[in-house]
């Protein structure tokens, strides 16, 4: 069974760039057809999805990260990544990783989530 588990710092700094990992295990991020997304929760708030990675290495934003995420990926690794430029507070939540069979909704195989505050 596929397993993901994301790592990247806990504490940012405004107007840094994020950069989280999720590492995949039991599956290869190259296997067809599947989608790799970034997911988040900001708290008391909804999940948003951020964006993903085909297993092509086709990537996919949403229109209001576009101009600030990117997704690649290191096949040798079986991970890919997520980076987020320009944070502010607003960009602190719980990340999370996950794999669908279409680019966006449903997923059925998450990251466990790791907490990303931005504060100075």
């Amino acid at each position: 069974q596929v397993q993901l588990r994301e790592s990247g710092p806990g504490l940012v700094k405004p107007s840094q760039t994020l950069s989280l990992t999720c590492t995949v295990s039991g599956g290869s991020i190259t296997t067809s057809s599947y989608y790799w997304s970034w997911i988040r929760q900001p708290p008391g708030k909804g999940l948003e999805w951020m964006g993903a990675i085909a297993y092509s290495g086709t990537t996919y934003y949403s229109q209001s990260l576009k101009s600030r995420a990117s997704i690649s990926r290191d096949t040798s690794k079986n991970q890919f990544t997520l980076q987020l430029s320009s944070l502010t507070p607003e960009d602190t939540a719980v990340y999370y990783c996950a794999r669908g069979s279409v680019v966006v909704s449903p997923f059925p195989y998450w990251g466990q989530g790791t907490q990303v505050t931005v504060s100075s």
